[in-house]
């Protein structure tokens, strides 16, 4: 089972680094674009003004803008490897992570031209990384748990050897205590 943890482990690493990879070339390389808008510090107002073009279009911009992490809810604790954690503990971590992530994106896409600071793309990223987490991360970590309880662990069969070296060593000699003096009931006297 052991072995099992370290493969899930390093699979998760593996797409995690593929996933920020693909979300750095995404939101970080320069677009030619013939004007940009005006960065985005009031929440909400991306949002509304998304909401006011239409239902299709804010719900296609919303949507992108809460898949582009999404996937951190679960690569994130994929990496960590434990199933016995806590929900809110396992949830918080992860959404810190994201939303530190989500906001270097944003800080980094101040110098790059055509990309635009948006605090909404923050909250919305942050929201679907805790959405994909909540609604993932504790159905799978509970099905591992329960598979691990139906499937003891078994000891390997021990392989017959045939050199001194490879038996297993037999009891650890224990050593008796020894006194460093010995001890009397009489304590000294003082000295005036």
């Amino acid at each position: 089972m052991q072995r099992k943890g370290f493969h899930i482990r390093a699979a998760g690493g593996t797409l995690l680094l593929a996933h920020l990879l693909l979300v750095g070339w995404v939101t970080l390389r320069p677009l030619d674009v013939p004007w940009v808008s005006a960065p985005n510090f009031r929440p909400l107002a991306g949002i509304e003004a998304d909401l006011a073009l239409g239902p299709r279009a804010a719900l296609r911009r919303i949507g992108e803008a809460l898949a582009l992490l999404a996937p951190l809810g679960v690569l994130l604790p994929a990496v960590g490897g434990r199933l016995n954690v806590s929900l809110w503990g396992s949830l918080l971590r992860t959404v810190t992570a994201a939303g530190l992530l989500s906001l270097g994106i944003e800080m980094f896409q101040t110098g790059v031209p055509g990309q635009v600071v948006d605090v909404d793309s923050l909250l919305l990223n942050t929201t679907g990384v805790a959405l994909t987490h909540l609604a993932v991360v504790p159905a799978v970590r509970a099905g591992l748990r329960r598979r691990r309880v139906r499937r003891p662990r078994q000891a390997p069969d021990p392989a017959p050897s045939t050199c001194r070296a490879e038996r297993p060593p037999g009891v650890t000699p224990t050593i008796t205590r020894v006194g460093i003096a010995p001890q009397s009931d009489v304590l000294p006297a003082s000295r005036p």
